[in-house]
């Protein structure tokens, strides 16, 4: 009968959670708590900017200042506790020296989010909106000034009403092709 994993919140501080996962699974490897401590986890998302005109990928922290640790909850007591806590940068678990493990629900709902992430792609962190003033850089419209009239996130494409000879023009392009005027 195999003992339930469960996962442990860890308050870091923010903008360390990378290093600080490190030096965890580091100490975790010193240790061989490798059994008892089955994965360290940083949740992020796929981000994309558009810059200078090409679509720039990074990843955004889900949930700033947190590390997720997934652990078995008889052995995760003492030493390991107080090893992890102690790391430069980690403030403390939810629940300080005693950790409460998250909720079923929760645990899966924020797996979820990280898991739906790696397939989904990634979302434009900066999201255009209707009534917005953009320049199109790209095609036969290139240089020209619009306003967005419709956003189609699922086919990343936009409809931009562009003055022609004076008259409203319906064009629609790709994300691709706009940039935000500032």
């Amino acid at each position: 009968m195999s003992e339930e994993k469960k996962w442990y919140s860890l308050r870091v501080i923010s903008g360390k959670e990378r290093k600080i996962r490190e030096r965890i699974e580091k100490e975790i490897q010193i240790n061989k708590w490798e059994d008892f401590v089955t994965s360290v986890l940083v949740p992020t998302e796929k981000v994309y900017k558009i810059r200078n005109g090409k679509k720039v990928i990074s990843e955004r922290n889900i949930l700033p200042g947190y590390i997720l640790i997934e652990a078995l909850p008889s052995k995760f007591s003492g030493e390991m506790i107080n090893s992890i806590a102690n790391i430069p940068n980690v403030i403390h678990f939810l629940g300080k020296n005693n950790p409460v493990p998250m909720r079923a629900a929760e645990a899966n709902r924020m797996l979820g989010k990280v898991d739906e992430s790696q397939d989904s792609g990634e979302s434009l962190i900066e999201p255009y909106i209707v009534g917005e003033t953009v320049k199109i850089i790209d095609g036969p419209f290139s240089e020209f000034i619009g306003d967005i009239q419709e956003v189609n996130e699922e086919k990343k494409k936009l409809k931009v009403i562009v003055k022609i000879f004076g008259r409203g023009t319906e064009v629609e392009l790709n994300f691709m092709q706009v940039e935000k005027t500032s």
